[in-house]
């Protein structure tokens, strides 16, 4: 499996932003699609957002017109822009590879609280 880092979460206030970002080279590589979930404390883990290898993108509706999901070709990263953060967005924030057997790879997760 391989294994991918996310970065980028802090704590905020109710309106501020926040960028994540998924370190997966694989993501270009090997053509997969790569996801964003998040947990929060005593829930169950919910998907936030999906890119594919054509750019085409996908939200949860709890998150779409705040969130944008993109890729970095330079860095080899996809990143998580979050916008007009709410507190109910406060979770553990995860990436996941995904699309076939050469496109399988979770990171360990990233916080964001958002807390005035």
């Amino acid at each position: 499996q391989i294994q991918l880092r996310e970065s980028g979460g802090g704590s905020v206030q109710p309106g501020e932003s926040l960028r994540l970002s998924c370190t997966a080279p694989e993501f270009i590589s090997n053509r997969c699609a790569l996801a964003w979930y998040r947990q929060a404390a005593g829930k169950q883990l919910e998907w936030v957002s999906t890119i594919y290898s054509n750019g085409e993108t996908s939200y949860a509706r709890s998150v779409k017109a705040r969130f944008t999901v993109s890729k970095d070709q330079a860095e080899s990263a996809v990143l998580l822009q979050m916008d007009d953060l709410e507190p109910e967005d406060t979770a553990r924030y995860t990436c996941h590879l995904q699309g076939g057997p050469t496109c399988d790879g979770w990171g360990q997760g990233t916080q964001v609280t958002v807390t005035s």
